[in-house]
This record gives structure tokens, C-alpha cells and sequence, in this order.
């Protein structure tokens, strides 16, 4: 099973910026998902979510992921506390 488990800092933001001649910060989730998309990696699990997903309306914040994931083959969800799961 192949499983892209990826940074929630921003759903569709981009969050990076350049150090020197070095780029550091945050993928969007949009853009992270074209990777899974590109690299045939069916599950994604968005994790370390930033401001945009924590104290945003649930009720917003799952459309737009959807929007972003609607892909066929590609399952991805936003990690939560006490979640669990069982890889074989």
C-alpha cells in the first residue's frame, strides 16, 4: 500500500519563501496532492494542520478539500487526534 502522509500548514496557499538561495516552508495541499496524483499514489493523509484547517469552519474546510482531492483514485482525509490506522 502506498500511503503520502503531508503538511496541512495551508490548503492552498503558498506558504514558502527563499533563504539565501534556498526555498523553505510549506507546500500547499493542493500542490502536494498533484504530487500523489503524478507519483500514482492512491491515499493521502494531511497532517500538521496550520491555522486554515484548525480554527476554520469544518463546514468550509471539507468542501474545499474535496474540491482540491477530486481525483479518481486518490482518497485523502485530514489527520485527527486518537486517529488510527492499520497499514498490512
Amino acid at each position: 500500500m502506498q500511503i503520502y502522509i503531508g503538511d496541512g500548514a495551508t490548503l492552498t496557499r503558498l506558504f514558502v519563501r527563499k533563504c539565501g538561495k534556498r526555498l523553505i516552508g510549506h507546500a500547499p495541499v493542493r500542490t502536494q496532492l498533484t504530487w500523489c496524483r503524478k507519483e500514482g499514489v492512491p491515499h493521502a493523509i494531511i497532517t500538521h494542520c496550520g491555522s486554515e484547517i484548525v480554527t476554520g469552519d469544518e463546514r468550509e474546510i471539507i468542501p474545499k478539500l474535496c474540491v482540491i482531492a477530486t481525483e479518481p483514485g486518490l482518497e485523502t482525509c485530514i489527520a485527527h487526534d486518537r486517529m488510527e490506522i492499520i497499514l498490512r
